[in-house]
C-alpha cells in the first residue's frame, strides 16, 4: 500500500532535482578542440654523439587549440622518434638521459615558459637504457616546446645533449671437460 509520506517524499525529490537541474546554467554550446600542427623541416636527421649514432624521425610540433576563438588549451609540444644505435667494437653503452634545447638564430637557447617542464628524453625503461655494440633502440620524443620558437625565422636549430655511460665491453670464452655418466 502506498502511504502518503511516501508520496510526498517523491514529490519532493522530483520537485528539488527539477529545480536543481531547470536552474543550473548549460553550456550553449561544446567548443571544438583541434590540434594545430606545424611540421619540423627536416622532419628526420642523423645524429652523433661519440660512440652513439642515430637518427630523429617523425618530427613535429603540436598544440591544441579551441576552434573559433583560436583559444590555446594545450601548450606546444614537439613529437617524433629518436633511435639510437652503439657503434662502438668493444664497449657497451648506458643511456641515462637526453636534454634538447631549442636554439634561436643568434645561437642562444629559447627558454620554455614558466610551468613548463624541461625537454628531456628519458631512458628509464629496464633494458633499453644498454647497448652493446651494434645494438640499437627506439625511444618516442614527447617534450614541451616554447612558444616563441613558433615564431617565424626564430628557430634555427634543436641541440640534443646526450648523457650516456661507456663501460669496456668483453667476450670471452671458457674451456671446461666433462665426462656423461658411464663413458
Amino acid at each position: 500500500m502506498w502511504s502518503w509520506k511516501w508520496v510526498g517524499v517523491t514529490i519532493m525529490a522530483t520537485a528539488v532535482a527539477a529545480m536543481t537541474l531547470g536552474c543550473s546554467q548549460q553550456p550553449s554550446g561544446t567548443a571544438v578542440i583541434e590540434d594545430k600542427t606545424y611540421t619540423v623541416t627536416p622532419a628526420s636527421v642523423k645524429v652523433k654523439a661519440g660512440i652513439v649514432t642515430g637518427e630523429v624521425t617523425e618530427m613535429k610540433v603540436t598544440e591544441r587549440v579551441e576552434k573559433g576563438s583560436g583559444r590555446l588549451v594545450s601548450p606546444a609540444k614537439l613529437t617524433g622518434m629518436l633511435k639510437l644505435k652503439n657503434s662502438s667494437k668493444d664497449q657497451t653503452v648506458r643511456l641515462v638521459a637526453g636534454k634538447l634545447q631549442y636554439i634561436d638564430s643568434q645561437g642562444q637557447p629559447i627558454k620554455l615558459e614558466d610551468a613548463r617542464t624541461e625537454p628531456i628524453v628519458k631512458f628509464a625503461t629496464y633494458g633499453a637504457e644498454r647497448l652493446d655494440p651494434g645494438q640499437d633502440a627506439t625511444q618516442s620524443v614527447d617534450v614541451d616546446f616554447p612558444a616563441e620558437a613558433l615564431k617565424a625565422k626564430k628557430l634555427k636549430e634543436i641541440r640534443l645533449e646526450l648523457a650516456y655511460i661507456p663501460s669496456p665491453y668483453t667476450e670471452e670464452t671458457v674451456n671446461f671437460t666433462v665426462v656423461i655418466g658411464g663413458q
